[in-house]
């Protein structure tokens, strides 16, 4: 899997949520991807929700040019997980 992210925003996303992009190395198993439509953000965004060492993640990503760009990463609330398993 070919990933990239903004340094900065990765930076942003460690202080928010505690988790960088550059530790992301996939989900135990398949990930349920649905796609984000909450707002128009001008691309295509997709939700991956997943479970990594078995805690549950929620990965926002896009594609662009074959390459996965993370937008966000963070742990899951359980809740979540839960109602997409």
């Amino acid at each position: 899997m070919k990933i990239e992210f903004d340094p900065a925003k990765n930076e942003s996303n460690i202080a928010k949520h505690g988790v960088s992009f550059a530790d992301f190395d996939g989900f135990d198993a398949e990930p349920v991807v649905i796609e984000d439509t909450r707002f128009d953000y001008g691309e295509v965004r997709y939700q991956a929700f997943g479970r990594i060492n078995g805690r549950g993640h929620c990965l926002v990503f896009t594609m662009r040019a074959g390459r996965y760009r993370l937008i966000s990463f963070r742990p899951a609330h359980e809740e979540e997980i839960q109602s997409y398993e």
